[in-house]
């Protein structure tokens, strides 16, 4: 399993690591700042740098569920790296960094609209949610609204842990209707904005929700009987 620094600290860009595997999957190192692709957060890309002078581009970053470990993806003429080598590992922090705001927002935009989510995906750009709602009630320019009054109040954003009963016993918290959060290993991964919102989340966030920036509901589409599809971008 390999020891997701970005778990902790999701403001660091680079470590020092040592390789532990390469094969067609891509190469494991036994620590890493990237994060793999997972709850429609893309997977990072950056750099695994030697002393000797070689540099591996990574392209993609993705996690097998059933071991833990975490593939970091070469370009296709990369140079070879083998196990032992150590290496430093740097992401592309201003890719990473946009990742965090948007999924930092749409966690305020879960605040705004109380009803399951159905599927949701975060670009460097822009992000959305699908949200399980009957009939087409949303309006743009409420919404955008209150996003930035939320982001304008600067609201903390932090992880914290609960025991896997509390949440059962707590089943509202899960706002994911399709994807239920990770259960076996004795706790949740909770992300809090302070007053907000409370729901179990693996990804990357900010810590304040003044850092995520202006933005603005582009689009809500219709798609479905019971499918409304939001999407936010950064007001630039």
């Amino acid at each position: 399993m390999t020891d997701e620094l970005f778990r902790a600290d999701a403001y660091a860009r680079t470590c020092d690591a040592t390789v532990v595997a390469v094969d067609g999957r891509g190469i494991a190192l036994d620590r890493t700042v990237f994060y793999a692709t997972g709850g429609g957060q893309p997977g990072d890309t950056g750099t695994l740098a030697t002393a000797d002078g070689r540099t591996v581009a990574i392209v993609d970053t993705v996690k097998d569920k059933d071991t833990g470990t975490i593939w970091h993806v070469p370009a296709p003429d990369a140079p070879a790296l083998g196990v032992g080598d150590t290496v430093t590992a740097a992401i592309d922090w201003e890719r990473r960094y946009r990742h965090m705001r948007l999924h930092s927002c749409l966690h305020l935009l879960c605040s705004l609209i109380p009803f399951g989510v159905t599927g949701g995906a975060i670009a460097a750009d822009k992000a959305r949610l699908d949200f399980d709602i009957p009939e087409p009630a949303l309006d743009k320019d409420s919404l955008t609204a209150a996003l930035n009054l939320l982001v304008a109040e600067d609201r903390a954003i932090a992880a914290r842990f609960i025991p896997e009963d509390e949440l059962r016993a707590n089943p509202a918290l899960v706002r994911t209707l399709a994807v239920a959060p990770p259960m076996g290993s004795g706790s949740v991964r909770l992300i809090e904005v302070a007053g907000v919102d409370a729901q179990p989340c693996g990804g990357t966030h900010v810590a304040r929700s003044g850092e995520i920036g202006r933005v603005r509901v582009a689009k809500i589409e219709n798609k479905g009987r019971h499918n409304r599809r939001v999407v936010v971008a950064f007001e630039e």
